[in-house]
């Protein structure tokens, strides 16, 4: 698809991956939507894109207000072409530790953020992307979702996170096949180390311990370089229902 002639959805679009993805696209002339938290900076980045954005608060778990979101970015930019998921929460939590079995509060929290906050987006996009004209290139819409390398490789204290990840590279052929007929791609991409929020907690220390044990480049991903890959997705029309590992050969072990 031309992203020129496109409007897209980020979810997480005030921080990181999203903002990054956000960016990216508006800079090659997409209109977009930033669907966050209220509590995000999701209104600070969609000001600083000026005419071409727009912010939705939004919580990803809950249908209502993705339904509501969705609606407006149809009638603000005049459809949806493109829906990136990057909204996610990272929890961290042993099967069993000192304290006893897992919450089992804190694993549905991840799941319903991270898997079905995705599915929650993926339907309402795809269900207003079927509405479009077909593209040039005989498409009407493309889906990007985000899992992790730990999607594959879960390390101690991550099976909620893994479980949720997991899911999401699990349901990316079958959505891809649901949507074909429409002529909707879905394709997920799955990070390794990235400088992320979700890894501010890292210090300087432990940053360059990890950098040192990667493959090649001996660093941690950029944004910038998640939503390049974005780009590409939506310009193939070749890809589709593929999980794309963007992590520099990198395979997480048990532990840091």
């Amino acid at each position: 698809m031309q992203i020129s002639e496109c409007s897209a959805v980020i979810t997480g679009g005030g921080s990181g991956l999203g903002e990054a993805t956000a960016r990216e696209l508006a800079t090659h002339g997409a209109r977009v939507a930033l669907l966050d938290l209220p509590s995000s900076n999701g209104e600070a980045v969609a000001k600083e894109l000026g005419r071409a954005a727009i912010y939705c608060p939004t919580d990803v778990s809950d249908g209502a207000q993705v339904e509501a979101a969705i609606e407006r970015a149809v009638g603000e930019l005049g459809g949806i072409h493109i829906a990136v998921n990057c909204a996610g929460i990272g929890t961290a939590g042993r099967t069993i530790s000192r304290d006893g079995p897992h919450d089992l509060a804190d694993f549905e929290r991840t799941i319903r953020v991270n898997l079905i906050g995705t599915f929650n987006v993926v339907r309402f996009a795809a269900n207003a992307m079927s509405k479009n004209e077909l593209s040039d290139s005989g498409e009407r819409g493309v889906l990007v979702n985000t899992a992790s390398a730990a999607a594959f490789e879960g390390q101690i204290g991550q099976a909620a996170y893994s479980a949720s990840k997991g899911g999401i590279v699990g349901m990316t052929l079958p959505i891809a096949r649901d949507l074909a007929s429409l002529a909707i791609r879905n394709v997920t991409i799955a990070p390794g180390l990235f400088g992320t929020p979700m890894m501010s907690g890292v210090s300087g220390d432990q940053k360059s311990a990890l950098e040192s044990t990667l493959t090649f480049p001996q660093r941690f991903g950029r944004p910038e370089e998640y939503a390049a890959l974005v780009v590409s997705i939506v310009t193939n029309p070749m890809l589709n229902g593929e999980t794309i590992r963007l992590d520099g050969a990198y395979r997480l072990p048990p532990r840091w």
